[in-house]
């Protein structure tokens, strides 16, 4: 497995890395959309919908749209919807459940994840306009709060987190990975000619107390976004979202906690450039 997952990773990087390093928007945009859909076709997996694969093509069809016709600034609002339906309705399903597949509650609700799915990779796109750097700086965010958690929680993990939805996962993992945050954003921040990054300009527009107060509400959505996916597998009794990525699961295990962080931090740096 561990083979497995090192080649997937090698191939990601090698498609990846001189994307960014060129900033090469086409190539991007084709790469962005080709991992949308593979997220979109596992959504309506996720959530049991019929045809799957055919509401996806509906989907990618549609961000096609925005990406290449519309433009981004005239979707930007959708960042709002995001932020306040990860708040109104996907935190209290974590408490309350989630309905059975088969009512027209979850219909809405797959629409909603899927709508908050679009708002995470026009969020990626919006960003990635502003400078390669600036995207992987707002996406660390995430990769941190996560291997922080990971190494916290097998070193001090005590009390559960979220022990019906994802056992594995606990409070002291997430004070660790939120530390974590705080500490290498830090770091990144005071680093003198790496260029402008989302916690230089957070640091720069708002101060510590509000460098440390986004940051903070990231890492606890990023906890939520993973959550979320959890609570939709183990309710379709899937371990993974697919096999697309040997060794990693599908895309939405990948992405699961950068869902609700995207467009959040897409809508901080629209603050901070108004700031």
């Amino acid at each position: 497995m561990l083979k497995t997952r090192v080649i997937t990773a090698l191939i990601l990087l090698a498609i990846l890395l001189p994307i960014l390093y060129f900033d090469y928007f086409p190539a991007f945009a084709m790469v962005v959309l080709v991992f949308f859909a593979a997220g979109a076709w596992e959504c309506f997996r996720l959530f049991k919908s019929p045809r799957p694969a055919v509401w996806a093509v509906v989907w990618t069809l549609a961000f096609s749209v925005i990406l290449f016709f519309s433009g981004l600034p005239s979707v930007r609002p959708l960042y709002v919807l995001c932020v306040v339906l990860w708040a109104i309705r996907f935190v209290p399903a974590l408490g309350l459940g989630l309905p059975k597949a088969e009512v027209f509650a979850n219909r809405l609700l797959n629409g909603t994840y899927m709508l908050s799915i679009l708002g995470c990779f026009v969020a990626i796109v919006d960003l990635f306009q502003r400078s390669p750097l600036y995207l992987l700086s707002v996406m660390a965010v995430v990769w941190v709060a996560d291997i922080g958690a990971y190494f916290s929680g097998k070193g001090f993990g005590r009390h559960k987190l979220a022990p019906s939805i994802s056992p594995g996962k606990s409070w002291e993992g997430a004070i660790g990975g939120w530390l974590a945050v705080l500490v290498i954003s830090a770091a990144v921040a005071m680093s003198v000619g790496l260029g402008e990054t989302f916690q230089l300009r957070l640091y720069d527009r708002w101060g510590w107390l509000g460098f440390v107060a986004a940051l903070s509400v990231m890492v606890v959505a990023s906890v939520v976004g993973d959550l979320f996916e959890s609570q939709l597998k183990r309710r379709a009794g899937m371990k993974d979202s697919s096999n697309l990525l040997p060794g990693h699961g599908g895309v939405l295990d990948r992405i699961d906690a950068l869902i609700p962080v995207l467009p959040l931090a897409a809508l901080i740096d629209l603050w901070l450039a108004a700031a």
